[in-house]
């Protein structure tokens, strides 16, 4: 069942990069992100306050959000400081790169989870798997060739380095995802980070964007802005449940949910008109067959 979630959870990932980049395209990124974060509590403030002042109204549902102190909430904001700093890098990075590159590229955010799943939390993979992940690696590689045709430089573009930032943070998410799930609820969890990402965000943009307004890229409203925080809340919820399961591995739920980049791609080809589709194609079947061993090792 945990696997099937992760492919859920795959597919709404797709649409939430697809919405995120025509949002940030010729648009201010931080206001973008400040907005998300905002929507994205909105979405689950309900459940908060139902849970506080009518517990009998989703006691014992998996929308129920238990009541905890400092001595749990503490974790959770370090979870907001987390996934906030590879957003903010990530979103930079799409602004300026195109979402057939981007994708690919955060499909191999797994291979460090990979890495980190084995040492810390001593998963183990077999032989399919295995195939998955090494799938995974040659197709980074074989990106940066595709990359190179449009000018972009793997070594020296700086929006590469951001969203590899992102991607490495991303990681550390994903395996303080798995520490977490073993002891707190989901929806714990998913809803107070959004919440403190609101005021983590709310500095941020008073320091860093609104002095600089007028002479950087100005905001426009997008009504896409709001599915950012659909799409995200919607494949975030339905990640953690796959992590709560107790026979759930960090290593696979992440490699499958990279498996976003197949909605991302698709949408990059028809909608926003990106370049060298052939080449990039190869690296999405690579991508494919990558979690297609990734699901018979599970089976």
């Amino acid at each position: 069942m945990w696997l099937l979630l992760a492919f859920l959870s795959a597919a709404l990932l797709g649409f939430y990069d697809v919405f995120k980049k025509q949002s940030l395209k010729d648009n201010a990124v931080l206001p973008v992100l400040f907005l998300n974060t905002i929507f994205s509590s909105l979405i689950f403030l309900p459940f908060i306050l139902l849970s506080v002042y009518t517990p009998d109204v989703l006691g014992g549902t998996m929308f129920e959000v238990p009541v905890a102190g400092w001595d749990v909430h503490k974790y959770i904001v370090i979870k907001s400081f987390i996934v906030l700093s590879s957003w903010i890098f990530g979103y930079f990075g799409m602004k300026h790169l195109p979402l057939t590159i981007v994708g690919p590229i955060n499909a191999t955010r797994p291979v460090m989870v990979l890495v980190g799943a084995m040492l810390i939390f001593g998963e183990r993979l077999n032989l399919y798997q295995w195939i998955g992940v090494l799938m995974a690696i040659i197709s980074f590689f074989m990106l940066s060739r595709s990359g190179k045709k449009e000018g972009i430089d793997f070594k020296h573009d700086k929006w590469i380095f951001f969203i590899v930032l992102a991607a490495v943070m991303g990681a550390v998410s994903g395996l303080y995802d798995k520490y977490l799930m073993k002891h707190l609820n989901p929806m714990l969890v998913q809803s107070w980070y959004n919440v403190y990402q609101v005021f983590i965000m709310c500095p941020i943009l008073a320091l860093l964007w609104w002095p600089k307004r007028k002479t950087t890229t100005p905001f426009r409203w997008d009504w896409t802005i709001i599915l950012i925080s659909v799409f995200l809340c919607a494949a975030d919820f339905v990640y953690f449940y796959a992590l709560s399961y107790e026979d759930s591995m960090i290593s696979i739920v992440s490699m499958v949910r990279r498996g976003s980049v197949v909605v991302s791609f698709l949408f990059g080809a028809l909608f926003f008109r990106e370049k060298n589709l052939k080449s990039k194609a190869i690296d999405l079947i690579l991508v494919l067959i990558g979690m297609f061993f990734l699901y018979l090792g599970t089976k």
